[in-house]
């Protein structure tokens, strides 16, 4: 083989590779943003039980304008997108997400907390 055809042998190599590098870069990326989608969703439904159960009288098992009782409901502590911890007081709910994947930082879980009051939810990324 003469030197050209040895060169363009190791220009496609190089660039197989850096195609390579780049497709697993952007792989990482989406599956990050998915499961930092799935969190947010996961924590905004769990915010509304958590107003259903404050607008729920006691007589039918609710929370009769309180969330003091309120806990997430069994198997919704742990789903395929991470696991919740809820911190519960009489006049909102602070929920705490953690993610299966790995954050922006690169070494912490994906993180989002949300923040429930009897008439909103907000939810705010960490990581």
């Amino acid at each position: 083989m003469g030197q050209q055809q040895l060169l363009l042998i190791v220009l496609g190599v190089i660039v197989v590779g850096i195609a390579v590098v780049v497709g697993i870069n952007l792989f990482n990326a989406n599956a990050t943003s998915a499961n930092r989608d799935g969190v947010i969703s996961d924590l905004n439904n769990l915010g509304a039980m958590a107003q259903q159960y404050y607008k729920k009288p006691t007589s039918m098992g609710g929370g009769g304008n309180k969330f003091t009782s309120w806990t997430v409901p069994t198997g919704l502590d742990s789903t395929a997108n991470g696991t919740y911890a809820p911190t519960v007081g009489a006049q909102s709910v602070s929920i705490v997400g953690l993610g299966t994947e790995t954050g922006n930082d690169g070494t912490n879980p994906v993180k989002a907390t949300a923040t429930v009051g009897p008439n909103s939810i907000s939810v705010a990324v960490n990581n």
